[in-house]
């Protein structure tokens, strides 16, 4: 395996890595947020209240975005196979 091709996996890892965690992470950043706006306008200091919202609604779009994360896996599972199947083959 040559260093383009592994530079070139590298990057499409972390691609891969920002799809499937990146709209969870933003989500939670939002909601976050949000609840926090909402403490400091109350002044409701309950560490323990930013816990079920952030929870209901990673869980909401981890099912909406599950159809779009095993694409991207399957992708990437079949760009390894492919590396290893010709790379197997060139080894012997």
């Amino acid at each position: 395996m040559s260093a383009s091709q592994v530079l070139e996996l590298s990057q499409a890892a972390l691609m891969l890595v920002l799809t499937v965690v990146g709209p969870l992470l933003l989500v939670s950043l939002i909601v976050g947020v949000v609840i926090g706006l909402l403490q400091a306008l109350t002044q409701i200091q309950e560490m323990t209240l930013t816990f079920v919202p952030k929870i209901l609604t990673m869980g909401f779009v981890l099912l909406l975005m599950l159809p779009t994360i095993g694409q991207e896996l399957a992708d990437f599972m079949a760009k390894i196979s492919d590396l290893i199947v010709t790379g197997s083959a060139a080894g012997a």
